[in-house]
């Protein structure tokens, strides 16, 4: 069922109907954290959460986008001049999309577009990559190129990493275009197999978002990923995930003690989400609490990327909750949100720990998501 406001709000603004809508979820990661750009595992869910764009084509080769989050904004450029980075942030994710699809040699039309997100922002639940994959999604239906679910995930990943130099990997892309609503999805990152993971019935997804200023800190990203390939290189592999604990222990002489820390991460992170799918599959939630526990280990001292306010909720809600469910940190890390697994009955619970506690400790406001797992891209024709 397409979004009325959004197509009446189109009218409004072009004085025509819109052909049609694309939508693209946002995604919480329940474990692999920077697994994925070193061709590993992760399994993450689509939300319901959703970046919907209201398109119809012009007769001309200009793109011309608005977006509700930004009404006095208008977003313009031609699909026959070269692609460049312009004044706008958001709007550069959409010419980010439009370079790549061109420079893959797809021949584009011109189009209006209209741009609505409930996908919270900067709260690391990937509403850059769901405007990605409902762009690409709209540029693929619109000028019939006949892409699949996977390439539109890629181009979804080539626009983040050349045109808006962010150096993610493929599985906030792949999760966005692939979603498939109860089930979270084992993706192996090397070859964009997935494997759908029933979420079991009884068990909520709770997002809390730190509301801490993030500062991602593109760069402190990007110097991780260069982190793992040099100590990838050095141990002879071309990817992290060919090695193992073994082969990292022998060569701990020739990395730096960073650049250890780092692969030691992604190595028994790997080895975290395959155990995490039996136990997700199982319905385990020690096994659950045992991994997701270890990997915010890892995230805080191996890859160095939590903060004190995302460490400080994972502690409000593991007391809160004891043996009875599992927490960590999730996304990009710098702030953002963490990710807990629990029952219906200790919802409550955690929402009661976090607002005695968080704002007290970190002078900060957290907001709290029960979460539905959801549908990927979807195309939705105008009536």
């Amino acid at each position: 069922m397409s979004n009325p406001t959004l197509a009446q709000r189109f009218e409004q603004i072009y004085h025509t109907k819109a052909q049609g809508i694309a939508s693209a979820p946002g995604r919480v990661n329940i474990i692999g954290e920077f697994t994925d750009y070193n061709d590993g595992f992760v399994l993450p869910s689509a939300l319901t959460f959703l970046t919907q764009v209201a398109y119809r084509q012009r007769d001309d080769n200009q793109v011309v986008v608005r977006s509700s989050m930004y009404p006095n904004e208008v977003e313009s450029f031609s699909l026959s001049a070269p692609i460049t980075q312009g004044n706008s942030q958001w709007g550069n994710y959409i010419r980010a999309v439009a370079f790549v699809l061109q420079r893959a040699g797809h021949k584009l039309q011109g189009v209006d577009l209209l741009i609505e997100s409930d996908v919270p922002q900067g709260s690391g639940l990937s509403s850059s990559a769901a405007l990605e994959v409902a762009i690409a999604g709209m540029f693929n239906q619109l000028s019939q190129l006949g892409l699949s679910l996977e390439q539109i995930a890629v181009f979804g990943q080539q626009a983040e990493n050349d045109f808006m130099d962010c150096q993610c990997g493929i599985m906030d892309q792949l999760i966005s275009a692939k979603g498939v609503p109860q089930h979270a999805l084992l993706i192996d990152c090397q070859h964009l197999q997935t494997k759908a993971i029933q979420i079991p019935a009884d068990l909520n997804l709770v997002i809390v978002n730190s509301n801490y200023p993030r500062k991602l800190v593109d760069s402190e990203y990007n110097q991780r990923r260069i982190d793992c390939e040099q100590a990838a290189s050095k141990m002879g592999v071309s990817s992290l995930r060919l090695a193992d604990v073994a082969l990292l222990q022998t060569h701990k002489d020739q990395l730096t003690a960073t650049e250890f820390k780092r692969a030691h991460h992604v190595i028994s992170e790997n080895a975290r989400v395959l155990a995490a799918t039996k136990a997700l599959a199982a319905n385990d939630m020690d096994h659950l609490r045992q991994l997701m526990t270890a990997s915010h280990q890892s995230l805080k001292f191996d890859f160095e990327v939590t903060v004190p306010a995302t460490d400080g909720l994972v502690e409000i809600c593991q007391q809160a909750l004891g043996d009875r469910g599992a927490v960590r940190m999730t996304g990009g890390g710098f702030g953002g949100a963490i990710v807990c697994l629990c029952r219906e009955q200790d919802v409550d619970i955690i929402r009661q720990a976090i607002d005695n506690q968080y704002q007290s400790r970190f002078g900060l406001q957290a907001d709290v998501y029960v979460c539905q797992a959801g549908s990927g891209l979807t195309i939705t024709p105008v009536q």
